[in-house]
């Protein structure tokens, strides 16, 4: 179970770790101070839903097909997870990215939370990313390790949301330094090139 956990853990913090409008959102928020409890349980909550659905509808389809089918639907996953790696390791050397944080007037409860449900749900990363990649690569493991997975996978929503909601005013200066996110891309690259492998085996490719 523990590897499981640490599995959807690892995964589900690379997955997340990037500048977007979700988290940019939230770094605001946590600034400004304003509704940050809400908001960072609204993401934790919501990345937890899909994660579920994720896991739970991909295993009820793989349940249905034969072993053949499953070892490419793997196979595909690993490739998935290698072009992300591969992805991140170019930002490593070629990016400028940063964080740039527009502080305005803050906004009512109600005009907060749909701006960040907006954020949210009308992301398709959100799905690819929690419904169908987190949902694939859980189905290496089976039962208690598959449950651990998602709760991995949850917790890692939950601990990263909050900590940047309530660590957004010394989170945003260092976050402001491309070398800081080249760093974090670089751990991101090679958790996501580890998983690759892993699925590659999973599905017999190696």
């Amino acid at each position: 179970m523990v590897t499981g956990f640490l599995t959807g853990f690892f995964l589900g913090l690379s997955l997340i770790i990037a500048i977007g409008p979700q988290n940019t959102f939230l770094i605001r928020q946590g600034i400004l101070g304003q509704h940050v409890f809400i908001i960072a349980l609204f993401c934790s909550v919501s990345d937890s839903i899909l994660i579920i659905i994720g896991v739970a509808g991909i295993s009820l389809f793989l349940n249905n097909i034969d072993i053949e089918t499953s070892n490419w639907l793997f196979g595909l996953s690993s490739i998935w997870l290698a072009g992300y790696g591969i992805i991140r390791l170019v930002s490593v050397f070629k990016s400028n990215e940063k964080l740039h944080i527009e502080i305005t007037t803050s906004k009512k409860i109600l005009p907060t939370l749909t701006a960040i449900s907006i954020l949210t749900f009308l992301n398709p990363h959100v799905y690819l990313d929690t419904m169908v990649l987190i949902g694939s690569v859980s189905q290496q493991f089976s039962d208690e390790d598959k449950f651990a997975f998602a709760f991995g996978a949850s917790t890692a929503s939950f601990i990263f949301f909050f900590s940047l909601a309530y660590g957004a005013k010394l989170l945003a200066p260092i976050l402001q330094n491309p070398t800081s996110w080249r760093f974090l891309d670089s751990i991101v690259s090679a958790v996501m090139f580890t998983l690759a492998i892993k699925m590659a085996f999973a599905g017999n490719w190696l």
